[in-house]
């Protein structure tokens, strides 16, 4: 059935009461690298560390806003009047949070959903689904995914945006070397992204891949921790926004090798494979702050 673009962005918004508490925030954090220092010589009690990892000192990575409520919340747009389409068929092209306040270690808050754009590729789909999270003192984030449908083009929409940022002339101001573990796929799929391609060796040969992969939104979340240890100082309030395009798979036991340009409220980065010669994992990728 293709796509009725209309009907989806006329649909009402959906919302779902969401809670986490700090097992939940630990999780996560193990499950993009946290404790789990490059330096041999820093031991995952490190300070630094302990801010991710132990309940009297956590604070939470604004990445978290993707998994927060057992995961994936914007996703439930998916199953919205005028979307009918094969979810094998949908490929994660990029992710942006917008934060309005630090997220607090346990909470409860309403998310809503919707359809936020639908754009026309030729052969395939762009649906935009945007959620928002707020709780009793107001609006906390906001989140925007847009997946990527194969075949489910052609039906008359508008084409959308396909502006690519430009990567600044000059070295790398920062550059910072992210090991994966190999079990760091099955950790951080406990946070809510129960997707056999992440697991599961003969669904990924599936998929057309010779094993699992590494979640693109673990990927996400370790870039958003390097970032704020190497250039905000570990001080997660000063994340105002972070958003980035998948541009390729990481197989766990590589290493993310994260290049960082700086400027005034705003970090750029890109992402490669550092043991593929520097295959692209995420680009477009900026970070605002305070």
């Amino acid at each position: 059935m293709p796509i009725d673009a209309a009907k989806a962005l006329a649909a009402e918004p959906r919302s779902a009461a969401i809670s986490w508490d700090h097992k939940d925030v630990q999780l996560y954090h193990l499950g993009v690298g946290a404790a789990a220092n490059p330096d041999k010589d820093r031991p995952a009690t490190d300070p630094d560390e302990l801010r991710y990892t132990l309940e009297s000192r956590l604070h939470v990575l604004p990445s978290f806003a993707t998994v927060a409520g057992a995961g994936m919340g914007a996703m439930g747009g998916l199953s919205a009047p005028g979307i009918d389409v094969n979810l094998a068929a949908v490929l994660h092209g990029g992710q942006a949070i917008e934060l309005y306040r630090p997220i607090p270690v346990s909470g409860t808050a309403t998310l809503t959903s919707r359809v936020a754009a639908v754009h026309d590729k030729g052969k395939a789909a762009v649906i935009v689904l945007r959620a928002e999270a707020a709780d009793g003192d107001g609006p906390l984030w906001a989140s925007e995914a847009q997946l990527f449908v194969r075949g489910e083009g052609g039906f008359g929409g508008e084409r959308g945006p396909s502006a690519r940022l430009d990567v600044p002339d000059r070295p790398f101001d920062r550059t910072a070397d992210r090991p994966v573990r190999q079990d760091q796929a099955l950790l951080y799929r406990l946070s809510g992204d129960w997707n056999p391609l992440h697991a599961d060796p003969e669904f990924a040969e599936l998929a057309g891949f010779d094993r699992p992969i590494l979640h693109g939104l673990c990927s996400y979340g370790m870039t958003l921790k390097a970032v704020v240890d190497t250039v905000l100082g570990g001080d997660v309030s000063r994340v105002r926004g972070y958003r980035t395009r998948f541009a390729g798979v990481v197989f766990p036991g590589e290493t993310l090798r994260i290049g960082m340009w700086e400027s005034a409220g705003r970090v750029q980065a890109v992402v490669t494979a550092l043991e593929r010669d520097g295959a692209p994992v995420l680009a477009d990728t900026v970070v605002e702050h305070a």
